[in-house]
C-alpha cells in the first residue's frame, strides 16, 4: 500500500506539470525546429543543415532525435526528409560504404565512434519498405548490416590473455581500451541489427547477444565503484602502456581512470536501456545486463543534484569542487592550469533523463523509485539550460568534448584539472550532444505525459 501510495502522488505531480507542458508546443519540436534540422555544433564545427552534414556520431545523434520525433509526430513529414537526405548524401549506391567528405570510407579501421549513426538506417529501412521503395531499403538494410558486420568480426579486441579479452577497443589509437562511451556507440546497432535482421541462425543470434552482453559485463566488472555506486570514464587492459599514460597502475581499481565523467556514464546508462529495449528476455545474459542497468540507475540516483534536479560535469562533486589553479605535469611539461568550478552539464542530464523515462516506459524501472527522479530531472532541464530568444529554443552550459590520451596528447589526464580546465573540455552552447539527447529526453517526457492522461 505504501508503494501504491508513493505512485499516485508521483503520477499526481506528473499530471498537474503537464498542464503547462500543453500551452505551448511540445519541447522536442522546438528543439528539432531551432537547432535539430539546422544550426547546430558537432565537436564545436558548425553545421548549417542536417541534411548536409557530414557523417559522424554527432550528426548522427542528431539525426536519430529528429527521426524518433517524426515517428513521434508523423505528421512532421520534414524531420524525416532531412534525415533521409543526411543518410542519402552520406551512404554509397548500394549502401555498402558509409561516406566520408571526399567520398572515401568513413568508417575508419577499428574506429567505434564512426558507427552509431548508423542506427537511422532501421527506420529508414522499414518506411522505405511501407512505401515499396525497395530499392533504397535495401540500401539502408546493406549500410545496417555492414556497420554490425564491422563491429563483430573485424574491429579489434582486447586479446586472449589479457583481463577483458573481447572488449571491443575504443579506437584503434586506444589500445585495449575501454571506455564508457563506446558502449553507446557499438552496442546498441549491434542489438538492434539482432533484433531486426539476425533471427535466421539461432545459434549465432544467440553467440552474438552473448558478446553484446559481454562488452557491458566487462566494462562494468573493472570500471564500477560500488562504494560510489559510480563507473569510472575509462579502463585500460594495459596500463603500463604509453597511450594509458592516466590509467590508476594500483588495486582495486587498477587500469581505471581516475574520475567519474557525467556524458560518459550518460552514454552508459543509454547504451544499456536502448540494448535492453531489443534483447530477448529469455536469454542467458539478459538478467546480468538488467542488473547492471539497475545499479546504474540506482547511482545516479544517488548523486542527483537535489536543488537543480540535474547533474554534475564530474558526478561525485558540486560546485565547491574547482580546477587546482596547479594543473597535472606529465613529462616536465605542466596542462589544464586554470580555477574552474564544477558545473551542472546538459547533455549528461539530458541523457540520464532520457534513460529513465525510457527505462519507465518499458517496464525496466520501478515507477515509485524512478518516477519523482525523472520528473525533476525534466523539469531541470528546462530550468537549468534552455533558454528562449529571437524565436530559438537554445541548449546552454554542455562540454564540447573530452577524452583520455592517447600518449600524443599527454594534456588528456582524466583528472579534476582536465575535465575542468582542459583545452578541449570547453563549455558551449547549441552543441549536437545536448540538442540530440535533450529532444530524446524530451520525447520520452512527452510519451509518458500522453500515455499517463489516459
Amino acid at each position: 500500500m505504501k508503494n501504491l501510495f508513493i505512485l499516485l502522488i508521483s503520477f499526481a505531480v506528473l499530471s498537474c506539470s503537464s498542464t503547462k507542458q500543453e500551452e505551448s508546443p511540445q519541447w522536442s519540436q522546438k528543439m528539432v525546429e531551432s537547432h535539430g534540422l539546422v544550426d547546430f555544433y558537432t565537436n564545436r564545427h558548425h553545421q548549417a543543415k542536417l541534411a548536409d552534414t557530414g557523417w559522424d556520431y554527432v550528426s548522427g545523434l542528431v539525426a536519430s532525435a529528429v527521426l524518433k520525433a517524426w515517428i513521434m509526430y508523423p505528421e512532421k513529414t520534414e524531420y524525416y526528409d532531412a534525415v533521409k537526405a543526411f543518410a542519402d548524401r552520406n551512404l554509397n549506391e548500394d549502401g555498402t560504404m558509409m561516406l566520408d567528405s571526399k567520398g572515401g570510407a568513413a568508417l575508419r579501421p577499428s574506429n567505434i565512434d564512426d558507427l552509431p549513426a548508423g542506427r537511422i538506417f532501421f527506420a529508414l529501412y522499414e518506411e522505405e519498405m511501407r512505401k515499396g521503395n525497395t530499392k533504397d531499403a535495401e540500401r539502408y538494410k546493406t549500410g545496417a548490416t555492414v556497420i554490425r558486420n564491422t563491429l563483430k568480426h573485424d574491429h579489434a579486441r582486447i586479446a586472449a590473455g589479457l583481463p577483458g579479452a573481447g572488449g571491443f577497443f575504443h579506437k584503434a589509437i586506444y589500445p585495449n581500451q575501454m571506455w564508457l562511451d563506446g558502449l553507446y556507440m557499438g552496442s546498441p546497432i549491434y542489438a538492434q541489427w539482432q533484433d531486426a535482421f539476425g533471427q535466421t541462425d539461432a545459434n549465432e543470434n544467440s553467440e552474438s547477444w552473448e558478446d553484446i552482453a559481454q562488452q557491458f559485463k566487462t566494462i562494468h566488472k573493472f570500471t564500477y565503484n560500488p562504494e560510489k555506486q559510480l563507473n569510472y570514464h575509462a579502463w585500460s587492459a594495459t596500463p603500463a602502456d604509453s597511450n594509458s599514460f592516466w590509467a590508476n597502475s594500483t588495486e582495486p581499481f587498477s587500469g581505471c581512470s581516475k574520475e567519474f565523467w557525467g556524458r560518459g556514464m550518460g552514454w552508459y546508462f543509454a547504451a544499456l536501456v536502448d540494448v535492453l529495449e531489443y534483447m530477448p528476455k529469455d536469454h542467458k545474459d539478459y538478467n546480468d545486463v538488467l542488473q547492471i542497468y539497475h545499479q546504474v540507475a540506482a547511482g545516479l540516483k544517488r548523486w542527483q543534484d537535489q536543488e537543480s534536479g540535474v547533474w554534475y560535469q564530474l558526478l561525485q562533486y558540486d560546485a565547491t569542487t574547482t580546477a587546482d589553479g596547479k594543473g597535472d605535469t606529465i613529462a616536465g611539461e605542466t596542462y589544464n592550469v586554470g580555477t574552474a568550478p564544477n558545473y551542472l552539464e546538459a547533455s549528461c542530464s539530458s541523457i540520464f533523463t532520457y534513460a529513465y523515462l525510457k527505462g519507465i516506459r518499458l517496464g525496466l524501472l520501478d515507477k515509485a523509485a524512478y518516477v519523482p527522479v525523472a520528473e525533476k530531472a525534466y523539469q531541470g532541464l528546462l530550468t537549468n539550460f534552455i533558454r528562449e530568444a529571437d524565436g530559438k529554443t537554445n541548449v546552454i552550459q554542455t562540454c564540447a568534448s573530452a577524452g583520455l590520451g592517447p600518449a600524443k596528447d599527454p594534456s588528456r589526464t582524466g583528472t579534476i584539472n582536465y575535465y575542468l580546465s582542459g583545452k578541449d573540455v570547453t563549455i558551449v552552447e547549441n552543441e549536437g550532444k545536448a540538442i540530440g539527447t535533450f529532444i530524446m529526453a524530451s520525447l520520452e517526457y512527452e510519451d509518458y505525459m500522453r500515455t499517463n492522461k489516459k
